[in-house]
């Protein structure tokens, strides 16, 4: 029998499990839609789900799943970026791009790397 325990040790040793107990018959509201595939997409989808291990179906649900959780955290990054400009406008500070990128590289590149100052950039 599954449990969360056992899905979730699946879930590290990177299988892919779907968050349903059918053991306890918890229902998942599913809605049923129809998608019109061109053949060759089909048959792309249908040999890549087969070396997953998985069904056409289930490789589909995954994938739509991973690229609509994609497009949301894109969507709350560009509300984040908004918000950091609307607040450097109002403060009318920043950091000069020189520093930014000496702090990345540093980084990057693992050496020690201290944050750069903020800089008033208009009176």
């Amino acid at each position: 029998m599954l449990s969360w325990g056992s899905a979730s040790r699946a879930c590290r040793r990177r299988l892919e499990v779907l968050l349903y107990d059918y053991f306890r018959s918890m229902p998942v509201p599913l809605a049923a839609t129809s998608l019109k595939l061109p053949k060759t997409l089909k048959s792309r989808i249908t040999r890549l789900a087969k070396r997953a291990g998985e069904s056409p179906h289930a490789f589909m649900l995954r994938l739509l799943e991973e690229q609509v959780q994609a497009a949301e955290r894109f969507e709350q990054f560009l509300a984040e970026v908004r918000q950091a400009d609307e607040r450097m406008q109002e403060d009318r500070t920043g950091y000069t791009a020189v520093d930014v990128h000496e702090y990345l590289e540093a980084k990057v590149t693992g050496r020690k790397a201290t944050r750069p100052k903020l800089v008033q950039w208009r009176k």
